[in-house]
């Protein structure tokens, strides 16, 4: 998508970042892949095997250069989830695939890069608690279910309730936003329950899904949320962190208004804030 070029182009002209601070991942591991997804599975991405129904629930053409791109999505949130052990917080321009279950494929999505860095980081016992926050417009239905058993990672999705996915799998908490829901009444909900979810799960690491794809501009969202809401969005959940020295990585996820300019400043907007807040150059 044109918005992965043009994100960093424009934090780079605008003197957010520099060019030290952009990573360009590998591919990740087969052996960190199966920690997540199943071994058939994954041998069919490889060997590009995918039946075409798998292609049209995934809503792609199966491809190497698209398994690739996943595999390098994937490694770039476990190296974003590395550094923030360091540094506080972390960026990945892409990532927030979310759709993407231990068997199959969904929603544009072929690997889930969430869970997968969740499950490298409790494997190598680098953390212990992690909280995923996913404010993407769409469910995590992937990463609701696959963490569905295990008490060591919270999933919390704030979403359109009528939204793709139609079938919604269960996360430890959803909130289910309605048609139309402004900038007000998203706030209230993640100001409400946002500081009492870090208390009561006390995280030592959050993944966040900065999906821009609430905006009121959105082609697909249905939503009612301003550019100022979502920066403020971005700005409380910054900040809980931070307070609660609790270390971030976070992925982009979705985004469609007409206007990409729209895109883009709405995701540069997140790195504005982490940058200020973390102050991480």
């Amino acid at each position: 998508m044109l918005k992965y070029e043009l994100i960093p182009g424009q934090l780079l002209q605008e003197g957010t970042i520099s060019q030290q601070n952009l990573v360009a991942p590998k591919e990740c591991s087969a052996e960190t892949i199966l920690l997540t997804h199943s071994a058939p599975y994954f041998q069919q991405l490889h060997d590009q095997t995918l039946s075409e129904r798998q292609q049209r629930v995934i809503g792609f053409p199966q491809s190497k250069e698209l398994t690739r791109r996943e595999l390098i999505i994937t490694q770039g949130t476990i190296d974003c989830a590395l550094a923030a052990l360091k540094r506080g917080v972390a960026l990945n321009v892409a990532g927030g695939t979310h759709h993407a279950f231990a068997d199959r494929g969904e929603g544009f999505c072929l690997l889930n890069d969430m869970a997968i860095a969740s499950n490298y980081l409790l494997h190598h016992g680098l953390v212990k608690q992690i909280m995923i926050i996913d404010l993407d417009v769409h469910q995590g239905n992937g990463t609701a279910k696959l963490f569905e058993y295990d008490p060591r990672v919270f999933t919390f999705s704030m979403h359109g309730a009528t939204n793709y996915p139609f079938i919604k799998e269960r996360s430890n908490l959803d909130i289910g936003l309605a048609n139309g829901t402004t900038d007000q009444i998203y706030l209230d909900l993640l100001y409400e329950h946002l500081p009492q979810l870090l208390a009561n799960v006390k995280p030592d690491f959050v993944f966040y899904l900065a999906g821009v794809d609430i905006l009121e501009t959105d082609k697909f969202g249905k939503l009612g949320v301003t550019m100022e809401g979502c920066k403020k969005r971005d700005h409380f959940v910054l900040s809980q962190l931070k307070a609660h020295a609790i270390p971030c990585a976070i992925a982009l996820g979705g985004g469609y208004s007409p206007d990409v300019n729209v895109i883009v400043e709405a995701h540069c907007n997140t790195f504005r804030l982490a940058k200020d807040l973390f102050e991480f150059i």
